[in-house]
């Protein structure tokens, strides 16, 4: 370890990001206590955003088996995702991070430029098994600052009753064209067509990703052509009844609501509802969402990584590395990832998922086709980006600009 990382102080730049809450598939609520450590007292801190797990938990007794086996005590805090990051920041500046620091993949970035995270290189998790585009989410300047700990993404849930009473065979769906033309036949059959969320809020954005980068666009330059192209796909799906203008509205739960009534023939949601589409009474698919000309689009990442934090006491990372390594190895994965309902981030792992549920076969497809939405060295400027293209979308929508309007005023803004 490096001890003289400590020494670095806190970045303006990263301390303002976090004000920015970007996870957008925490479940539950709540928070605990995190008391300071002994600089050795046998007892080991981890923090995670997992606040819906309590004590007795499938995953509260893997952090404690994790613990016996590197011979000391774990002590878990479950936290709100948004106050998670903030919490983390805190602790680093009064030196009393945990010793393990479960986190949600966009904040890392912000997290490791403000010199809260060790690298990697220094604190040796082995990463060389993970997909690399979900370890992009993990990367800053070059270096690695943790490796995650599962993955879910977006995709397309469809009504298999509605496609049929249209007469769309889900088979050609394979690009906008072909999507927006199933889409008309099952407005023409009576039918509602598709519901997504493009609320003013970070769930916004992460909707709208797999068709910006669908497109060919960068979020370096929102106001492209292909940028352009895919606020004018969603933009035209409203003004042809394809879409309910709630989707302005919506969040991922209130779109999911809606076509959990069975009226939508489409819904573009995440893996974490799939224990809702097995209740919902009616027999459904799972299509990735396709590229403008063919093909998976990327879609935003979402999930955790587990993280190590600069301590002052180094000797603590010895048995920290332990732990970590506990919590990512590949049985650990497989237990996590299916009490959470994340896609692993091995093959390994994502293979023997599939093989128990065959029904996560196209979320590992989506997953593996997926992008950190920090990725390309974005950092901190990430959240500045976001908002100006949720408020794009909002204006876009609402009809008060045009998406080419709406896209140049937001890059003018990010400028």
């Amino acid at each position: 370890m490096n001890s003289s990382s400590r020494k670095r102080p806190l970045k303006a730049a990263a301390v303002t990001a976090l004000a920015v809450t970007l996870g957008v598939t925490a479940c539950g609520s709540g928070s605990g206590g995190a008391g300071t450590k002994a600089a050795d007292d046998g007892t080991y801190t981890v923090w995670d955003p997992y606040p819906q797990f309590a004590k007795g938990s499938a995953w509260a007794k893997l952090l404690d088996s994790c613990g016996a086996k590197a011979g000391v005590k774990v002590e878990r805090t479950g936290f709100d995702t948004g106050d998670l990051a903030n919490k983390a920041l805190l602790a680093a500046q009064q030196d009393n991070s945990p010793d393990v620091l479960i986190v949600d993949n966009p904040v890392v970035s912000t997290l490791a430029e403000a010199g809260v995270l060790t690298t990697t290189d220094d604190n040796k998790l082995d990463t060389s098994g993970v997909d690399p585009n979900l370890l992009e989410a993990g990367r800053s300047g070059g270096k690695t600052y943790g490796t995650p700990i599962g993955a879910n993404t977006l995709a397309l849930y469809y009504n298999k009753k509605i496609l049929k009473e249209a007469g769309v065979d889900i088979a050609s769906v394979k690009d906008w064209p072909s999507l927006t033309a199933a889409l008309a036949k099952v407005e023409k059959a009576g039918k509602k067509g598709i519901t997504f969320a493009a609320i003013g809020t970070e769930e916004g954005s992460f909707q709208f990703l797999p068709w910006f980068w669908g497109s060919g666009a960068k979020l370096t330059d929102l106001d492209s052509p292909e940028a352009v192209s895919a606020l004018t796909l969603w933009k035209d799906w409203l003004t042809e009844g394809y879409a309910p203008n709630s989707v302005l509205n919506n969040t991922q739960t209130t779109s999911w609501q809606e076509f959990a009534t069975g009226d939508y023939a489409f819904a573009e949601n995440g893996t974490w509802q799939l224990a809702g589409a097995k209740r919902a009474g009616f027999d459904y698919g799972v299509l990735p969402i396709p590229g403008a000309g063919g093909g998976a689009a990327a879609a935003p990442t979402g999930g955790e990584f587990v993280t190590v934090p600069v301590q002052g006491d180094t000797g603590r990372y010895a048995t920290t590395h332990k732990l970590a390594a506990c919590l990512t190895s590949a049985q650990s994965l497989y237990d996590t990832d299916t009490t959470l309902s994340y896609v692993a981030p091995t093959s390994e792992v994502q293979n023997k998922q599939v093989a128990a549920d065959p029904e996560l076969r196209p979320w590992v497809a989506a997953v593996k086709a997926a992008k950190g939405r920090t990725g390309d060295d974005l950092g901190t400027t990430y959240p500045k980006i976001s908002e100006q293209l949720w408020s794009a979308v909002q204006s876009a929508l609402s009809g008060s600009k045009s998406p080419k309007d709406a896209l140049s005023a937001a890059q003018s803004a990010v400028e």
